[in-house]
């Protein structure tokens, strides 16, 4: 009767629970029932509508078995689960899925290895089907937070725990697939889901031993590779993760790269970070990397207290980032990066002045460490500057030349930066600092006319007496000025200053002087000749300042010469020699050897380039009696480690010298007009040289107007000798008086004959501003004020006092009342 019961009550159960049971055989190792799956399956796609029982009934078993650890029915339960899903495409499947997702949580939450493996690959499988609608309900944070631990297993046997880091793996990469193809969830992109996939995607990102597969664009191992290596498979899914990301989600998938390498320290050594960087520029979309430069400099600013080498890693990691960047989409963030990098350039030379002052005061050794590693943070900054300076277009380049030369601290021009605040030796790490940046950037530019290379708001600072203090600073002036005058890449056939024997065998390249070329000479032609010039002038000049001089002034010649500005270089040559003959300025000799070497050099290098056989011919006549005599004139002995140096120089020795007249005379018997090589180069006098209080180089006759007004103005003291009625009868009296004035007169007359226009300019120039400021002051003085309410101010004795004037007093223009 019992019996019989039974059969009754089974025959009574729904039909989806007996076709259900019948799949599970009595022995789990036998496996799934085939014959009865199929009738399953056949019965689930025929009346899709119990999908859903079906699901919950399973989810029932399967629960049941996990608690009673049945492990063989759970693996026949997902099989079967796995088989309806890949079977039923239709809408009534939702139900099911939810079933489905349940069971999956379940085996992803029990503590057997086998159990969460079998989870998660029934959870990709379902990743992979592609849903014909979206679900506007269901949500992954459960699925995210599980797969995201289990990436982080730290099972006692490493098989077991590099197999569920597996699983963990591919479960995000499962959950990253699904959630982004359906266009309505958004959610997995939130910050709390990527904070959580980031980071497990790194932690097994770290295990990697060859760094350097990582480099490049993503690279397709095999399969037996993926499933093996962890970091592999954490790799290719951190790259399809960025590589699905879009604008608005962008940055969610960068930041937490950044929190996971500053909680692991992994700046210094930097590593891994620049790997992950490089893995990231090249999986993202190109016009999607500017967001990523901007995220790295924003995490720059937020670490600009942390260590120099920190600073050093995360300015490393932003120049392979730029290096990536720099040739293609790079957006607004140009000015941006540049800015950046220059603030954080002077931050890093505040903590290296820092340190020097507490080293001084404490004498640790800890501390000239830290200075040597601001150096280091320095350097990278100059890196980055010049390698995303020298990729940029030169459209873009001429602006970031002049965006840096703008920081250049110099004398009344630079606003961004205070030297005051950074004293002496901070105002010269400055300058070195940004000049090197801006030395970078120049590499490699050509400009199709000199005017645009250098535009007078560059030229000016670029050439300020104010970076001509130090030794470093006019070196990196000059190479500077060689990287933009330098169009025809003739720079390193002159390397080095020597004695040419045949300037032919260079094969140096030249165009012919084009007019903008030519009209940039006539204006900023005398900037240049001052600041050679005056380059030679200085004590502490060593080889390497003769060489660039000489470079400068080679390249000026091939590339700027026409046969006026010829005589002009002749000019400053023969001034030169005549400058360290004279040594009004007290040089070392080996200075004054040194310039008497360059002008050697240069001469005959010019005399081969025009061609003209006298002048050749006085010149080569000039250095073979000095290889005899004085073989300290030339470049190749006096620039020796070991060279006897004369105890003076004889200025008798007309032999040793270059000679003015016989110089005009075999230029003007080929067509030159040498009427000016016999005035004296002048250097031009600048707006700089008088605010730095220098003495003026041409005004011989200085006419001063004084006006005294004022207690403050007549404190001046006045340094001019008092002309008295005595004084002018002594002059009167002199002897020759009559022969000096014609002399002066003689003198004048021919400069104004002979002398360039921007010579006698500059004359004037000089002058007249002197007149312009006092005529100013005297005007200040002079001229009142109209009449206000309230009040005039007059000056009585040196006192301001101030008279109230009422409204109905005032007066006011007949077109202004009515």
């Amino acid at each position: 009767l019992s019996a019989g019961v039974c059969c009754c009550c089974a025959a009574l159960r729904p039909r989806y629970k007996r076709l259900v049971d019948n799949i599970f055989p009595e022995d789990p190792k036998d496996g799934l029932v085939k014959a009865d799956m199929e009738k399953l399956t056949f019965y689930a796609v025929s009346a899709p509508e119990k999908l859903d029982r079906i699901g919950a009934y399973l989810a029932e078993r399967l629960t049941r078995d996990v608690a009673r650890h049945r492990y063989g029915y759970v693996l026949i339960a997902m099989e079967a689960l796995d088989q309806l899903l890949m079977a039923c495409h239709s809408q009534s499947i939702k139900p099911f899925v939810e079933s489905f997702l349940h069971m999956v949580a379940k085996l992803l939450e029990s503590g057997e290895p086998k159990l969460q493996v079998l989870g998660t690959n029934s959870f990709v499988k379902f990743a992979n089907i592609e849903e014909d609608t979206p679900s506007y309900h269901r949500r992954y944070d459960f699925f995210v937070s599980r797969f995201s631990a289990m990436c982080h297993s730290c099972d006692p046997d490493p098989e077991i725990q590099n197999e569920i880091r597996i699983a963990g793996i591919r479960g995000i990469q499962g959950v990253v697939r699904k959630a982004v193809n359906d266009e309505l969830r958004a959610t997995i992109w939130e910050p709390q889901h990527m904070d959580k996939i980031v980071p497990s995607l790194l932690f097994n990102m770290q295990k990697i031993e060859d760094i350097d597969s990582r480099i490049g664009p993503p690279s397709s191992p095999t399969a037996g590779v993926k499933e093996e290596n962890p970091s592999v498979l954490a790799e290719n899914c951190f790259r399809e993760l960025l590589g699905r990301a879009t604008y608005g989600n962008m940055n969610n998938a960068v930041r937490p790269v950044f929190a996971h390498l500053d909680h692991h320290r992994l700046w210094d050594p930097n590593e891994f970070a620049v790997s992950c960087f490089k893995i990231i520029m090249y999986s993202i979309q190109a016009q999607y990397s500017h967001h990523v430069i901007q995220e790295i400099l924003g995490h720059l600013d937020v670490r600009k207290r942390d260590s120099p080498r920190v600073r050093a890693g995360i300015i490393q990691v932003l120049l392979e980032a730029v290096a990536i960047a720099a040739k293609g989409s790079i957006g607004p963030t140009v000015l941006e990066v540049f800015n950046t990098l220059l603030k954080h350039l002077r931050i890093s030379v505040d903590f290296e002045l820092s340190d020097r002052r507490s080293s001084s005061e404490s004498g640790t050794l800890s501390i000239s460490s830290k200075e040597s590693d601001e150096r280091i943070v320095q350097n990278a900054i100059i890196q980055t500057i010049g390698f995303f300076g020298s990729n940029l277009p030169d459209y873009q380049r001429s602006e970031i030349m002049m965006f840096i030369m703008s920081k250049v601290p110099v004398l009344a021009t630079s606003q961004s930066l205070d030297p005051s605040s950074l004293g002496d030796l901070g105002t010269r790490r400055i300058q070195i600092m940004l000049l090197r940046s801006l030395l970078m950037v120049t590499s490699g530019y050509k400009a199709t006319t000199i005017s645009n290379a250098l535009p007078p708001p560059f030229l000016d600072p670029l050439l300020s007496p104010s970076l001509m203090e130090d030794s470093e600073l006019r070196q990196l002036v000059l190479e500077i000025l060689h990287n933009l005058i330098d169009r025809h890449d003739n720079r390193a056939k002159l390397r080095g200053i020597r004695i040419i024997p045949d300037v032919s065998d260079l094969k140096i390249k030249r165009d012919k002087i084009s007019r903008q070329d030519v009209s940039f000479m006539k204006k900023h032609g005398q900037q240049l000749y001052r600041h050679i010039y005056l380059g030679c002038k200085e004590e502490d000049n060593v080889q390497k300042n003769f060489e660039l001089l000489f470079t400068s002034l080679a390249l000026t010649t091939i590339e700027l010469a026409n046969e006026e500005v010829v005589i002009d270089l002749i000019r400053v040559a023969i001034a030169l020699q005549d400058m360290a003959i004279i040594n009004e300025d007290n040089l070392p000799m080996f200075n004054r050897c040194g310039v008497m070497a360059l002008v050697a050099a240069y001469l005959n290098f010019l005399s081969q380039m025009i061609a003209v056989p006298a002048f050749c011919q006085h010149v080569s006549k000039v250095i073979e009696t000095r290889s005899v005599e004085a073989a300290y004139f030339l470049p190749e002995t006096i620039f020796k480690d070991k060279c006897n140096l004369p105890k003076s120089l004889e200025k008798d020795e007309a032999d040793l010298f270059f000679l003015t007249n016989k110089i005009a005379e075999s230029l003007g018997g080929s067509g030159y007009s040498v009427e000016r090589l016999s005035v004296p180069y002048v250097p031009q006098v600048t707006d700089e040289d008088r605010l730095s209080r220098r003495k003026s180089v041409v005004d011989t006759v200085s006419l001063q107007v004084d006006i005294l007004s004022g207690t403050g103005i007549e404190d001046k003291v006045d340094n001019t000798e008092e002309i008295t009625f005595e004084a002018l009868k002594k002059a009167i009296d002199n002897n020759g008086l009559e022969e000096q004035e014609k002399e002066k007169r003689r003198l004048v007359i021919e400069k104004f004959q002979k002398a360039p226009f921007e010579e006698i300019a500059a004359q004037c120039e000089s002058k007249a501003n002197l007149l312009h400021d006092r005529l100013a002051q005297i005007l200040e003085l002079t001229i009142r004020p109209p009449p206000s309410p309230s009040g005039a101010m007059t000056i009585t004795a040196g006192h301001a006092h101030y008279h109230s004037v009422p409204v109905y007093e005032m007066k006011f223009p007949d077109l202004c009342v009515y």
